[in-house]
């Protein structure tokens, strides 16, 4: 199967997790898609200023993979620079946030899998 660039369902949300700004997803695939062992493969980007505040994940884990820029990731309540090409990992039980600080845009491939 091959789902074209104009078929990805995208979505803004505002203040995602009391983070700042807007956050767009592109989602890559359904929940279906994913087996039911996940509930998000898509892109994440941040524009300047904004981000994901800090959240736990109870029952499942999320994987950031950045591809472009730089961020500061919260790693259960101690913060890094990141930037493209690294790879951010938030097991279940565990918090983190992401925020863009700098001037580019930040964009990010996300994985959430169900532990």
């Amino acid at each position: 199967m091959i789902r074209k660039a104009a078929e990805c369902r995208k979505e803004s949300r505002e203040h995602m997790r009391g983070g700042d700004g807007t956050v767009h997803i592109t989602h890559f695939a359904t929940t279906e898609e994913l087996y039911e062992k996940g509930r998000l493969f898509g892109n994440i980007t941040l524009n300047p200023g904004c981000g994901i505040g800090f959240h736990v994940h109870e029952k499942d884990s999320e994987l950031f993979y950045l591809i472009k820029g730089e961020a500061i990731y919260n790693d259960n309540g101690e913060e890094y620079p990141v930037s493209a090409g690294d790879v951010m990992i938030c097991p279940a039980g565990t918090g983190h946030a992401i925020t863009n600080k700098g001037e580019e845009v930040v964009e990010l491939c996300a994985v959430i899998v169900y532990a």
